[in-house]
């Protein structure tokens, strides 16, 4: 069969119903040789021959073989959707931040003259926060808390102060402009086994500085790049890109650069709109799509070559939403997405919203860490309002085939481009891309060099051709 060129961003699917027995869409998936055929109620799906997927679906094989799996599906997808634990924080010990990036979603006057959470305020922030989980983790169980921001390392002492004394019960991780990683942070966060995120833009000292420098205008990008270099061998290092319309068209570069230096775990992540900053440098849908695709080709092609993996966590994650559900590792691909259920955040005063986004939204705060214990925090009308939002609630999402693959992600920039969280997601052309780049290369059989090593460990994939 003559190949065709993929469809990027058109129509999502055509609805085909068996009869009276399960209901199946057919995604068309930009494959010359299969179509995707899709249960979306229960997630399940199945790559069929273009020239047989009529006769799959009426010949009774697929209903069958859907029926026997049904419950299972649908238990496993209803404990990943609403029947996990709190296990994360993301938590903010200062306002302040040394970079004037444009799309940060935090309010800009806030990271310019913002406090900070003093020392002795993060300890007892912490011990609530463990009081917290061990009343409703199993036994032996390490909750993440990650240091975020702004930028957590100008509340340095405060910082170091917490991961010393709790770094036997939480896995700690920072997430770093690198600008405060000198010889002695460092060695520090090594000898703890702490998690180190670093964020870099762009494969150039131009392009990177476009969206990330000082107050000033200045260029963070060698000393960057130098950590990074120095960082290249540590398990826990992981690099964020946040993509925008000034770096788009750099991603398969910023893929070899990232390669060249031995990095193994990147995130690509597409600018959120919570503020407006972030919603003036969003790419174009269409451009992001041709530009990301690209990249994950380029980082097969080096895998090809080099035999060292590029794991770009968001869309190895939604890989594993397909493949193997229960191994997602983030929670923003799914409706309730992660934000006030799998993990919270709190601010540098104390306040807790559902997610380090909606920390700059007000009303979307539960209440104080100091003031209220925090599985009341949870309960809030602030929070169940976002653990709530379901797809199935949303126009065109409830109508939409991979709406469990997407989540119509994200909440915080939902509201805060519309109003409402009763609306889809501002990139939601890309998302359906993105699944039908997904169903692509596992046709190709292309899956395990796009995901960490180890990942069907424990596993049971659920991968139908």
């Amino acid at each position: 069969m003559a190949s065709t060129a993929p469809n990027l961003l058109g129509p999502s699917s055509a609805a085909v119903n068996a009869g009276a027995g399960p209901h199946f869409d057919v995604l068309e998936v930009g494959h010359p040789d299969y179509v995707a055929l899709i249960n979306a109620d229960t997630a399940f799906w199945v790559l069929s021959p273009r020239e047989e997927a009529l006769a799959y679906l009426l010949g009774g094989e697929l209903p069958q073989v859907y029926q026997e799996k049904e419950a299972k599906l649908a238990a496993d997808l209803n404990n990943v959707r609403f029947g996990l634990l709190p296990s994360a924080v993301y938590f903010n010990p200062t306002e302040r931040c040394n970079l004037d990036c444009g799309y940060c979603y935090l309010p800009r006057e806030a990271r310019r003259t913002g406090h900070d959470m003093e020392p002795g305020k993060v300890l007892e922030a912490l011990s609530r926060l463990q009081e917290f989980f061990v009343s409703t983790l199993p036994e032996g169980a390490r909750p993440q808390l990650v240091f975020h921001g702004a930028e957590p390392l100008l509340a340095r002492d405060a910082v170091f102060a917490g991961i010393e004394k709790y770094g036997d019960y939480f896995r700690f991780g920072v997430q770093t402009n690198a600008t405060q990683l000198d010889r002695e942070a460092l060695e520090f966060l090594r000898d703890h086994g702490c998690g180190i995120g670093i964020s870099l833009d762009g494969p150039t000292e131009e392009i990177a500085t476009r969206t990330r420098h000082t107050w000033g205008g200045s260029s963070v990008f060698t000393q960057t790049v130098k950590i990074l270099e120095e960082l290249h061998d540590y398990p826990g290092l992981n690099v964020i890109t946040t993509v925008t319309k000034e770096n788009v068209r750099s991603l398969p570069e910023l893929v070899e650069f990232f390669h060249d230096r031995g990095v193994s775990n990147a995130l690509l992540n597409p600018a959120r709109g919570t503020q407006l900053g972030g919603r003036n440098l969003m790419a174009d849908q269409e451009e992001l799509a041709h530009y990301f695709f690209k990249a994950m080709d380029r980082s097969f092609k080096l895998y090809e070559k080099t035999g060292r993996k590029l794991v770009v966590g968001n869309f190895a994650n939604l890989l594993l939403g397909l493949v193997a559900p229960g191994a997602r590792r983030l929670m923003c691909d799914i409706s309730p997405c992660g934000g006030g259920r799998c993990f919270f955040a709190v601010g540098a005063g104390g306040e807790v919203a559902p997610c380090s986004e909606f920390l700059g939204l007000a009303e979307f705060h539960g209440g104080n860490l100091f003031d209220m214990s925090v599985k009341d925090l949870l309960a809030t009308p602030a929070f169940k309002q976002v653990t709530t939002r379901v797809v199935e609630q949303l126009d065109p999402c409830k109508r939409c085939a991979v709406r469990h693959f997407c989540g119509a992600p994200c909440p915080a920039e939902v509201y805060a481009i519309n109003g409402t969280l009763a609306a889809p997601a501002p990139m939601c052309d890309f998302y359906v891309a993105q699944a039908r780049y997904a169903f692509r290369v596992i046709a190709d059989g292309r899956v395990d060099a796009y995901l960490w090593d180890g990942w069907k460990d424990g596993l049971e994939p659920i991968l139908v051709m």
